[in-house]
């Protein structure tokens, strides 16, 4: 196991329990509970706490491997957890700035402490309710089949023949814990109704091992498009054997391009389409370090490029590479509030189309989710991207 790997499965799971600990010496320490209703809540902060992580480490092992309803449980409150974490910290954060202030500015009179308490406890109380109800909505919203997105992207150079070019991406759909083939299955339906040229997979199909997930994916084997389907790896397909999930899309019939390229021939027109690796699949799989360019080495001379990268950050790389297009996903527009704004934090580009230098990045929400059944304020998708003529 690499040293990201280790971060990943244990050290996390450990800040995840500790803030727990804050959260409830929080939300509970002061909120004025009577001994037996303070005891069911600290159970409560301890469910929120444990399960979540339990529920992830032992779905890598056959070993006390968690019923399909305690997964959507432990991946629920993940969700409700996060959301309540957030929101305590911010406040904290916000408390930390008014005292500061105050001791700058001390007010005439002290502060009733019964006061204070009391809107001590309706805050928290708020934020107990409040997170409840952004998950509830966004239960709801992560499992409606994803509505398709059409976008144009105007490219300089585009022969004749290739305007309106049709590709479809879909992007993080997770198939694993929570999502299951019934959703992929009605997915790769819209996705043949709508009579792509190409298809774009960009990266994290998966939570899971093959053998785990095998008939779970098989549906992407009905994939039809005009010049076929592509798949490139996102960072969780190394999480769970990067190789042997590029063997297994490779058996469903769908080009892996593991820093290599293809030449698609357009009623004339030609089109290069190249893909990398994830850009963190180096440090778990040296082999599969990404680099784009070479991805187009011995690419043919004038031709558009468009290159599939699973992370905004492999923008830099595209652009100096010269590629006219990256199409991406791996930040699912944040998910869920208010995830979406910290995701900013982390990528160059969170969702939709962007201008970086002269090369156009379309970043995906994302098809599925990950973790948390919860999406909310980014809604997933299933993208139609057409080239057009600048």
């Amino acid at each position: 196991m690499t040293a990201r790997m280790a971060v990943f499965f244990f050290v996390m799971p450990l800040l995840w329990v500790g803030l727990h600990v804050y959260a409830g010496r929080r939300l509970i320490g002061d909120s004025g509970l009577r001994p037996p209703w303070r005891r069911v809540a600290w159970g409560t902060v301890a469910m929120l706490a444990l399960l979540p992580p339990f529920t992830f480490l032992t779905l890598r092992t056959d070993l006390m491997a968690p019923s399909p309803a305690l997964q959507w449980l432990g991946y629920l409150m993940m969700g409700l957890s996060s959301i309540v974490l957030v929101m305590l910290v911010v406040l904290d954060l916000l408390r930390l700035g008014r005292t500061l202030v105050l001791r700058l500015r001390p007010p005439a009179a002290p502060p009733d402490p019964s006061r204070r308490a009391f809107l001590g406890r309706a805050i928290n109380l708020g934020i107990v309710g409040g997170a409840g109800s952004v998950t509830g909505v966004g239960v709801v919203q992560a499992q409606q089949i994803p509505e398709v997105k059409e976008v144009e992207v105007p490219i300089v150079g585009l022969p004749p023949q290739a305007e309106g070019l049709r590709i479809v991406q879909i992007s993080d759909v997770h198939v694993g814990p929570t999502i299951h083939g019934d959703f992929l299955s009605a997915v790769v339906e819209r996705i043949n109704g709508l009579e792509p040229d190409i298809v774009a997979v960009t990266g994290d199909l998966i939570d899971g091992f093959v053998d785990q997930l095998r008939d779970e994916v098989a549906s992407l084997g009905r994939i039809r498009a005009r010049h076929g389907a592509f798949f490139v790896t996102g960072n969780h397909e190394y999480y769970w054997d990067g190789p042997a999930w590029c063997e297994e899309v490779s058996r469903l019939g769908l080009t892996v391009l593991n820093n290599e390229h293809r030449v698609i021939e357009h009623d004339g027109a030609r089109i290069v389409l190249a893909g990398v690796t994830d850009v963190s699949a180096g440090g778990m799989v040296p082999a599969h370090a990404s680099d784009p360019a070479a991805a187009c080495e011995g690419a043919p001379d004038g031709c558009v490029k468009v290159l599939l990268a699973h992370q905004p950050r492999s923008i830099e790389g595209a652009a100096a590479a010269g590629y006219d297009l990256q199409i991406s996903g791996h930040t699912h527009g944040g998910q869920y509030f208010p995830m979406n704004l910290l995701v900013y934090l982390a990528q160059p580009y969170v969702a939709g189309l962007h201008r970086h230098e002269d090369t156009w990045i379309y970043v995906s929400r994302g098809t599925g989710y990950w973790g948390p059944p919860v999406r909310v304020g980014a809604p997933h998708e299933i993208t139609l991207l057409r080239l057009v003529a600048a």
